[in-house]
């Protein structure tokens, strides 16, 4: 580690230091990467929630985490924006970088981590605002004053909803329908122009045509973000990931507590058909337990 503050390959992640024109680029391989993950441990207190979790994340591609409850899936997701900081007497040890910057670095601003790496949540969760101080929430608090109006319009059409609040976007969203309130989480999500989303069962709460509508919206997006979904749903990970992780508990008899485990993570196609791990193959064909 150099003495410069750390940095994105293409955006300063922390304040001070030389400028980004004054970095020299990674190579192409290193920039394909947007994740490299080794040995991470997440800790509550004393006790190890998630244990030794080592995987990467490409770029423009969508990585599915599975596994039963209580293993961690989501505990492992907010380590990348981290939003484990928020939980009293977490920490996370091994080593997580964003294209190249340690994540947790001490000069890192957890909240322009945040900004870079967006999060939606398991239930829509809009503000009590109108649709259109929804989406440009983020971009005024960042200190944008013009262009309000394109940034709302830009990242409703991406997030598959302008056409259905283009004439309404005073109304409040509590109005919307509970689909429609996802997708307009993620079109703020997107206001602020970030690099990642991240997923947290976000079509848990929905129906089955509202989640339809938000798997065909992942598959459009992730050619200009990179994606990380936590789900349940089987037929849902196999559906929309290229990548899939599968995490299990290791269960202590004696306190009756959980430590989340990683057991593999390869293609979703080979995970999901030839898997190496026979605890794969038993939870994804429904023999887990």
């Amino acid at each position: 580690m150099t003495d410069e503050a750390p940095r994105l390959i293409e955006r300063p992640l922390a304040a001070g230091g030389a400028s980004p024109e004054q970095e020299t680029p990674a190579p192409a391989t290193e920039r394909d990467v947007v994740f490299e993950s080794r040995d991470v441990n997440v800790y509550y207190g004393i006790f190890r929630a998630v244990r030794d979790v080592t995987f990467t994340v490409p770029k423009n591609e969508i990585m599915a985490l599975i596994g039963p409850s209580g293993c961690g899936k989501s505990t492992v997701l907010r380590c990348y924006n981290r939003m484990n900081d928020l939980i009293k007497d977490a920490r996370v040890t091994g080593s997580i970088t964003y294209r190249g910057t340690d994540l947790y670095d001490e000069r890192v601003d957890p909240v322009e981590v945040r900004r870079r790496i967006g999060m939606v949540f398991q239930k829509p969760n809009p503000f009590p605002k109108s649709i259109y101080d929804n989406v440009s929430y983020g971009p005024r608090v960042a200190g944008q004053k013009k262009g309000l109006d394109d940034i709302v319009e830009r990242s409703l059409r991406k997030a598959a909803l302008w056409d259905e609040v283009s004439d309404r976007l005073k109304d409040s969203a509590l109005s919307l329908s509970g689909g429609q309130q996802q997708r307009l989480c993620i079109a703020r999500a997107i206001a602020v122009d970030p690099d990642v989303l991240l997923m947290d069962e976000p079509c848990s709460a929905l129906d089955p045509i509202a989640t339809a509508r938000i798997e065909d919206l992942m598959q459009e997006i992730k050619q200009d973000y990179t994606i990380m979904i936590v789900t349940h749903n089987m037929q849902q990970a196999a559906r929309v990931s290229d990548t899939t992780a599968f995490l299990t508990a290791d269960i202590h008899s004696e306190n009756d507590t959980r430590t989340g485990i990683l057991v593999e993570v390869d293609t979703t196609q080979k995970m999901f058909s030839n898997p190496s791990d026979e605890r794969t193959e038993n939870y994804v064909t429904g023999r887990f337990g």
